[in-house]
Order: C-alpha cells, then structure tokens, then sequence
C-alpha cells in the first residue's frame, strides 16, 4: 500500500510543476532559516570545547549595584568575587577572569587588533582548551605577576607569521610578554572563554581592580556535579545578601546571578541583573518565533494542497465508489504531502549546509565552526513531518468528505 502511495505521490507532484516548485521553495527556505538559527544555537548552548563541562558551571556575569540615589549595572568586580564566590560549597574549582578587552598593537608597521583577556590559573583547570604548542600558565604565574601569554592560531599567524611562536615574544600596552602555548581559535560565542590572548591577572598595570564589585571580571564556578546547580545558585543569593558593600551609604542593593550559559544569555537579551534571570521568557521568545515564522508557510502549503486535490475530485469520486474510505483517502494525500515536504527539507539541508559554509568563510562570527550534526538534522526532519501533517490533515480530510456523486461531477463545496 505504502508503495502505491509513493508512485501515486511522485506522478502527482510531476503533474503540476508550478505549484510543486512553489512548495518546495516555501518548505525549503523556511527550513534553511530555521536550521541554521539553530546551528547558531547549538553552537551557543551545546557544551564544546573549550567550554566541555558547560552543563556542571555557573558563570556570575553581569550585576547591578542600587542606592536610593544612583544605580549602575555592569559586569561583576574582582574584589567580590575573590571574597564571595571563591570557596562556594559544591564547587571543584574557581575562576576569576576579566571579561575580553579589545587592544591593538603594531606588527611590522601593520596595526593588529585583538581581544586580551586576564585570567587566574584555575582558568585553565576549568577550560579545556587544546594545545598546538606548549602549555597553559599557572597559578604561581598569577601569583609572581609573570609576564606570560598564552595565544591563539590567528594570533600566531598574525604576529609570527604562523612560524612556531613557543618562547618568544609579544608586545602590546608598552609590555612584553613571553609566549608559553598557543591554543586552537575559540569563537566568540564561548562566552567564558573566548579572547585571542590570555595573560595572569596580576600583570595589570594597577591594583585598583581588587577592591572593585562592579567591574569587568566574570567569576566561573565548576562544580563538582550537576546535580548541586540549584543549591549553588541560593548559596550565591545567601552570600550576595549578607555582602558588605564597599559605601554603605551610597549603595544599599547588589544583585545578579549565577548562570548557566542560558540564563547568562536571557540576561543579555532582557537586559535583566536581578536574583532570577529571564530564562522562561528567553524559551518563550524563541519557541514563539519559531513557530510564528512557520505558520505563514504553512498556511500557504495549505491553500495549495487544497487547488492540487480539488484538481482530482474526479479520482476521489471513483475511488469512493469502489469502496475507498475517508481514511484510506486521508492517509494517502497525507503520506503524498510528507514526501513533498521530506524532499524540500532534503533540499533544505542542502541549501543549510552551504549557507553555514558561506557563513564560515565570511568571518561575521570571529572563528566559529557551524556545522549540521545529528541534533540539527534531527531538528530539521522534525520540522519537515511537521509541515507535512500540519499542511496536508485538513485539505486531505475536506476532500474525503466529499459524497461520491459530486466528487464525480467535479464538485467540492
């Protein structure tokens, strides 16, 4: 029966080119933007290296500092996070790290511009960040204020023409600073990682940032399981409450978060730094947009499934007088639109994967690597069955009710 229904499928989608190619387009084009928003997505929130243990770390990003007087939201400072959130209960291991910074120096007379960030040793214990050449500094490093650097691939080809770099020299902000690794490119979408150069914490120039609790530090906490993310986020309320705050007077409210990735990004988007971030709304958003930029395709898929079987009353007519019923005939216009729609997600992954090259090549995204795995696949064949089912259930169940005498008369009102 299947089979039939295949032949029968393949000669009806022939018959009427035009309107074939109409749906194609549509079912195409809307699985394109879909698959590559969510090989964007999946290149955000899927755990991946450097960011591995993504699922078992909070991040304390963002805060907000209130008085009755004045108010001032930015990143967290590293005075409060070295008192507050270093030694959690249920952490593994805690890093203090200033957000990326973008500097520019002069290499043979040609202006080089990068992202510095600062960091501790335990940094390099929390990210998984693969080596092409030597190693990451350590925490004595932090602690003597070594003037080391850790850099990436671009950078390497940037300031040494993609010649071994272990052991020279960069120099940026009137300092040099001797290279001991140089890592894989990471994208800027690993919101705790990224930077194309990592030096210790200590080599600023000055101390003031130690006494700061709003500043431009992220604290990352690894845990030592999942399972301890919702005790960790009220220890973190508990110490944000019971924290002395630099000016009493001038401010009397700190709030802010420890995140997952998700929450970290529903706080960027709501623009939101209080005890709970906006990750429901952020689902919402996107599951509400998803499914707004499916529905005006799917309408139309509907209006042109119902011209293509009005075209066949006739054939339905005799197949109901030979006995067919209004569930065999459902069935088969309902598998006919599946196919259609299978073919344009094929086709749409098709157009994905050239999309996510062009995306690649173009550089919008500094380093980042968007492919079509299983997920995104997944994810597309999902979304084609359900525009088959969504746009060929009523058109194939209104013409199964037609009555026999005037489907045969080519009638179907």
């Amino acid at each position: 029966m299947l089979r039939n229904y295949l032949k029968i499928a393949l000669k009806v989608l022939l018959r009427r080119k035009f309107f074939t190619f109409i749906s194609l387009f549509a079912i195409s084009f809307t699985l394109v933007v879909l698959m590559v928003a969510t090989a964007i997505l999946d290149q955000l929130f899927v755990p991946r290296p450097p960011e591995t243990r993504a699922d078992r770390t909070l991040a304390v990003m963002g805060m907000s500092i209130r008085g009755p007087n004045i108010s001032r939201t930015s990143n967290a400072g590293y005075g409060f996070l070295n008192r507050y959130v270093r030694g959690i209960p249920g952490s593994e291991l805690v890093s203090v790290s200033s957000m990326p910074n973008m500097m520019s120096t002069f290499v043979d007379g040609a202006k080089v511009k990068f992202f510095l960030k600062r960091t501790d040793g335990e940094f390099w214990r929390i990210m998984q960040f693969r080596f092409l050449e030597g190693g990451p500094y350590s925490s004595e490093d932090d602690a003597q204020a070594s003037r080391v650097a850790v850099i990436n691939e671009s950078t390497r080809g940037r300031f040494f023409a993609g010649a071994p770099a272990l052991g020279r020299d960069v120099e940026f902000d009137g300092e040099r600073f001797r290279v001991v690794g140089v890592v894989e490119d990471v994208a800027n979408t690993s919101l705790h990682a990224f930077a194309d150069i990592w030096v210790p914490t200590s080599t600023s120039r000055s101390d003031a940032y130690k006494s700061e609790f709003i500043g431009q530090f992220m604290g990352l906490i690894l845990l030592k399981d999942k399972s301890l993310i919702p005790a960790t986020k009220a220890e973190f309320q508990s110490r944000l409450a019971s924290a002395v705050l630099p000016d009493p007077k001038t401010y009397t409210t700190l709030t802010g978060g420890a995140d997952t990735t998700f929450d970290s990004v529903s706080r960027l988007v709501f623009n939101n730094y209080g005890p709970e971030s906006h990750a429901g709304a952020l689902w919402a958003v996107m599951l509400g947009g998803m499914v707004l930029f499916m529905t005006l395709p799917a309408i139309n898929l509907v209006n042109i499934n119902l011209s293509r079987i009005l075209e066949r009353s006739s054939e339905i007519g005799v197949r109901k007088a030979f006995g067919a019923t209004s569930r065999t005939l459902v069935g088969q216009f309902v598998v006919e639109n599946v196919i259609l729609c299978l073919i344009g997600g094929a086709l749409g992954w098709i157009l994905s994967a050239a999309a996510l090259t062009l995306l690649n090549r173009s550089g919008l995204i500094p380093h980042a690597r968007f492919d079509l795995n299983l997920r995104i696949l997944a994810c597309g064949v999902v979304t084609a069955v359900f525009f088959g089912l969504l746009s060929g259930v009523y058109p194939a169940w209104r013409m199964s009710r037609l009555h026999p005498v005037e489907a045969l008369r080519g009638r179907s009102e």
